[in-house]
């Protein structure tokens, strides 16, 4: 079982994504996990993906990309994996496409959207921000461009996968108890497409 996690900043796919996850007995693949453990292991990749991080820029789609493969060729992601965080564009799309190809593994079963209104999701990340005591996403300023940028370069990607047939959307604003039955009744039920 393969699947991708789509969802605005503070939807809850992190969270949605590792309990299906741990149900599935599959990998839960988090590019910003990949990125941060990366960096701090100082492999190759992440001393590359380090000096635009220590920047503030974003990490190139190439490098991410090269992160995901790696990550996909280990053992433990040959049965199956949920992608969260990535694609995040529609080149990484075709990308991703593409090196499940070249990597002689299946496509992806199932892109699973956690739909939230943007009302609901900034006080979300507000909060979050101040949790974890990350001052750089601690402004409403700040969130409106992410979710900004999530409107023109992530969204996109509803449609098209809506177009393949391979989306399911799941009310990412009931309680979370609701969200995860949901999540797992549309990764479990072929008629939840």
């Amino acid at each position: 079982m393969r699947f991708i996690f789509l969802g605005v900043q503070g939807a809850g796919k992190g969270t949605q994504s590792k309990a299906l996850a741990t149900l599935l007995n599959i990998p839960h693949i988090s590019t910003g996990d990949l990125l941060r453990l990366a960096k701090e292991n100082e492999t190759p990749l992440g001393l590359k993906a380090k000096e635009y991080m220590d920047k503030g820029e974003l990490v190139p789609d190439a490098l991410v990309l090269a992160m995901v493969r790696e990550r996909l060729s280990q053992e433990d992601a040959q049965l199956g994996w949920i992608l969260d965080g990535f694609p995040r564009n529609l080149y990484q799309v075709g990308a991703l496409d593409g090196l499940l190809v070249g990597m002689d593994q299946p496509t992806y079963d199932r892109v699973i959207y956690l739909e939230v209104p943007d009302n609901i999701v900034s006080p979300r990340l507000l909060e979050r921000a101040k949790k974890e005591k990350n001052r750089t996403d601690d402004n409403p300023e700040v969130i409106s461009k992410r979710l900004q940028i999530y409107h023109e370069e992530t969204a996109p990607l509803i449609d098209l996968y809506k177009k393949r047939k391979l989306l399911v959307s799941v009310n990412g604003n009931q309680l979370l108890e609701a969200v995860t039955a949901d999540v797992q009744k549309a990764a479990t039920y072929d008629d939840a497409l």
